[in-house]
C-alpha cells in the first residue's frame, strides 16, 4: 500500500469514526470467507457495515474522533461493525457471534462512551430506531382509534335497537 493510497484509507476511516454513532471492534480469526460474506449481508441488510483495516492505521484515523477509546482494542486480526443506529451494529455482531464461536466481540465505543463486551450485548437487547418509531406511533394512534370506537359506539347500538324494533314488527 503506496503512502497515498494509507492517507485515503485513513481519512475514509476518519470520516467513519467521526459521522457513526456506534462502533463494535472483533476478532475475526478462523471465520471462513463464506462465513464473512454472511456477516457483511446481515449488516448490510440491517444499516451497518463491516471493515477491516490495518490496526495502525485504523488507530491514526481515531484521533480527534468520539469512539477514540476503542484504539487500545485494536491489536491482532480485528474488524470494525458501525452504524448509524445505535442497536443495528451490536445486535448483528452478537447475534452472529452466538452462531461463530470464531467471532469474538472485543467491545466498541458509543460516542464517547467505551463499551466493554457486555455492554455491546446490553445494547444489543434494545430495540432498533425501526422499532422504536413503531412502538411510538402505535401508541399515538391508540387514543384516536379508541377516541372512534367511542363516537361509533352509540351510533351502532341505536341502528341494532332501531333494527331490532323493525324485526319485531315484521314478524
Amino acid at each position: 500500500m503506496d503512502k497515498a493510497a494509507k492517507q485515503d484509507a485513513v481519512a475514509s476511516l476518519n470520516g467513519v469514526f467521526s459521522s457513526t454513532s456506534v462502533v463494535v471492534v472483533a476478532h475475526y480469526a478462523g471465520l471462513t470467507v463464506a462465513q464473512f460474506q454472511k456477516l457483511r449481508r446481515e449488516m448490510k441488510a440491517n444499516g451497518a457495515t463491516v471493515k477491516v483495516a490495518k490496526n495502525r492505521l485504523a488507530k491514526i484515523a481515531l484521533e480527534g474522533t468520539d469512539v477514540a477509546s476503542i484504539s487500545n482494542l485494536l491489536t491482532g486480526p480485528t474488524l470494525i461493525a458501525y452504524s448509524n443506529d445505535p442497536v443495528a451494529a451490536p445486535k448483528v455482531a452478537t447475534a452472529f457471534a452466538k452462531d461463530n464461536d470464531k467471532l469474538v466481540i472485543l467491545g466498541g465505543a458509543m460516542g464517547k462512551t467505551a463499551l466493554n463486551p457486555d455492554g455491546v450485548k446490553a445494547l444489543a437487547t434494545m430495540p432498533s430506531l425501526d422499532e422504536l418509531r413503531a412502538k411510538l406511533v402505535g401508541l399515538i394512534q391508540a387514543p384516536a382509534t379508541k377516541l372512534a370506537q367511542l363516537t361509533n359506539a352509540p351510533a351502532g347500538k341505536l341502528a341494532r335497537v332501531v333494527q331490532a324494533y323493525a324485526d319485531k314488527n315484521a314478524a
